[in-house]
């Protein structure tokens, strides 16, 4: 490849330094709104942002507790920005893409953001960043995607003083980039072409251009290259098939909220080992994709991470909705369905404990979720490798305040590394807003702490939420049951670190889609930041860390499998219900599948598979189905329901 003039030296960046953190720009907008959905959890990881510039990405991954972030830039008044944001927090070092200021495989991670185009030499960039990457590290490279480019005629300028700056760039191929990394034997992983969607229109609006949106929004604005260094001992070269080794093909895999590709996705034992982009890469088999043990058609289909529900309370599954609102408080309702329900709660306690936990594992499983957070004791029967959905064990928890009063002592004694979870403010009265600044009181409100609920937190509540670097577990149509309001947008909105979860029958509407749904259509919350409430960031505030939420190489195989209907993939989550979940996979194992593909699968992988009508929809469930009925069933009469869903036996004809 031929190397061109300089693009653009150090004094280019210098004159923008100090203008590139507060003109809103629409491409990076975009930029952070598709990758940030896509990058693997970097926590206890060593990060790498290749051209750094002011630390704009640094400061934000700074959030998920990486080991070592590391930054270098051509430009040193970019770096006296990024300086000013990160601190001590980053390693930030003078230097160029051709020859980074690093030793080798130093990092777990290399993203560079924006600025491939104004490398002069490809391949000694590709060259550097396989130099620097340990084996296994994934790479990302974002930028303005030069098609739309060269057909808009756009530039990289900014303004200032009543004039512009040009920033002169190379207009590199995809084609041209691509072959550079895969000449240094990285693997391609999937390139995402995303185009402005209605968050940057606002930059547009802002800008008096709505005109500019409309004309540039027909066409990919950036592009997200997803590449990986192969490990030390790749499975794909093993030469002979992998027992329990499955190639899932034809669908379309979410990439994120806005992303997916047709793709190849390959599960060795519990893990993805890859996501080959089959629109872009070609549809020859090669590696393990020849040596899959089983090979499962899924045109048609769109698969999307297994959900992440971040509350429930899993032995209420067969539980009614109790209670005979609108409460003050949780205790108000406590309180009452004791003394007022007391009988029925009484029968339905007689179906054993462990039974009960299964219902609540079947309850989220046939809505797509892989992984649930029980708040709850985590007691031995929610870990056996038998259990239908992966129960969060790796966490510290306390009721609430109400209940134990001293919960700050709890706290002290969780692991420093783990999230510690609490009911707080649920109520709509003032003893809830207060349960805020007590837990601060307490010193009990940090960046470990989770609080479910949240709604009665004023402004000024919610403010220190965030200045505690606290996350928060919402559960809105428990809320709307109980005090007969739910969180309002702009609550939120305003919170840094929200999730869904779904509570329990007792007080929510049904299932985690049900909380999606109503979140997006009766709370007016856009789908994107849905989306990511139930996937990658519900297992970043659960500091989950096999990967689950995403599907990224390297991550657990959790995957929810669904009819496309040719939406984004956070679109498609929006409106989903349980009938429209036709395969959930935990860990590289069929946990669920409905009756057109249970037709499809081998037969190896139908053992151990039960069938269960619910709500006249069969499906076959990796669960004790018939031990769970006839239990239930003697003591509760043949009308149970889970969430509000019939269930009843079925048979296989």
């Amino acid at each position: 490849m031929n190397q061109l003039p300089c693009a653009a030296g150090p004094e280019a960046f210098d004159a923008v330094a100090d203008l590139y953190d507060t003109q809103p720009n629409p491409l990076l907008a975009l930029e952070q709104r598709v990758l940030g959905s896509i990058l693997p959890q970097v926590r206890g990881l060593d990060v790498l942002d290749a051209g750094c510039g002011t630390g704009r990405w640094l400061h934000l991954l700074s959030r998920q507790s990486p080991r070592r972030l590391l930054g270098f830039d051509i430009s040193s008044r970019m770096l006296l920005q990024a300086v000013t944001k990160l601190g001590s927090q980053c390693d930030l070092r003078l230097g160029t893409c051709t020859a980074m200021p690093f030793a080798s495989a130093e990092a777990d991670m290399v993203l560079s953001s924006f600025v491939v185009s104004y490398v002069d030499d490809l391949e000694a960039f590709a060259h550097e960043v396989d130099r620097v990457a340990r084996p296994g590290a994934a790479v990302f490279l974002t930028d303005m995607h030069p098609g739309t480019q060269a057909t808009c005629q756009w530039k990289r300028s900014f303004s200032t003083s009543g004039s512009s700056i040009d920033v002169p760039a190379h207009e590199w191929s995809l084609d041209q980039v691509k072959e550079a990394f895969l000449e240094r034997k990285l693997e391609f992983i999937s390139l995402l072409e995303p185009a402005l969607g209605r968050e940057e229109r606002v930059i547009f609006e802002q800008r008096g251009r709505p005109d500019l949106y409309e004309s540039a929004s027909a066409h990919p604005a950036i592009y997200v290259l997803q590449l990986r260094k192969p490990p030390i001992s790749p499975v794909r070269k093993i030469a002979r098939k992998t027992p329990g080794s499955v190639r899932l093909t034809g669908g379309r895999c979410a990439l994120g909220a806005d992303g997916a590709t047709t793709a190849s996705m390959s599960i060795v034992g519990k893990y993805i080992h890859s996501v080959r982009d089959r629109s872009r890469s070609g549809n020859g088999r090669n590696g393990l994709d020849a040596l899959s043990e089983f090979e499962l058609d899924l045109s048609g289909y769109l698969l999307m991470p297994g959900l992440v529900n971040a509350h429930d309370h899993l032995e209420f599954a067969l539980f009614p909705n109790l209670g005979n609102g609108p409460y003050q408080n949780a205790a108000q309702w406590a309180n009452d369905i004791q003394q007022s329900k007391a009988v029925l709660i009484g029968r339905h306690r007689k179906v054993p404990k462990p039974l009960r936990l299964g219902w609540g594992a079947v309850r989220n499983l046939l809505s797509g979720v892989t992984t649930v957070c029980h708040h709850n004791p985590v007691t031995e029967e929610l870990l056996v490798p038998e259990f239908p959905v992966r129960v969060v064990s790796g966490f510290g928890w306390a009721h609430s305040l109400s209940l134990e009063p001293d919960l700050a002592v709890k706290l002290a004694h969780s692991p420093a590394d783990m999230p510690f979870i609490v009911h707080a403010a649920e109520g709509i009265d003032e003893a809830s807003t207060n349960e805020i600044f007590e837990l601060d009181r307490q010193h009990a409100l940090d960046r470990r702490t989770v609080l479910v609920h949240g709604l009665a937190c004023t402004p000024e509540a919610a403010d220190l939420i965030n200045r505690r670097h606290a996350a928060v577990i919402l559960c809105p149509t428990s809320n709307e049951f109980l005090f007969g309001q739910s969180p309002s947008l702009a609550l939120i909105r305003f919170f840094d670190t929200v999730v869904l979860g779904s509570d329990s029958p007792l007080t929510s509407a049904g299932d985690l889609l049900d909380e999606i749904r109503f979140t997006h259509s009766r709370i007016g919350l856009e789908a994107e930041p849905a989306y990511g409430m139930v996937t990658n960031l519900a297992a970043d505030v659960l500091r989950l860390r096999q990967g689950e939420g995403r599907l990224w190489p390297g991550s657990v195989a959790d995957v929810a499998v669904v009819r496309d209907l040719g939406l984004t993939p956070a679109e498609t989550l929006a409106q989903l219900t349980f009938d429209q979940i036709e395969l959930v996979i935990l860990g590289g194992r069929v946990q669920l599948a409905g009756s057109f593909l249970f037709e499809r699968l081998p037969a190896a992988w139908k053992e151990g598979l039960e069938l269960l009508e619910v709500e006249g929809h069969a499906r076959w469930l990796r669960a004790p189905v018939t031990e769970l009925l006839a239990s239930a069933e003697t003591i509760l009469g043949s009308d149970l329901r889970i969430g509000g869903k019939k269930v009843r036996r079925a048979s296989a004809a």
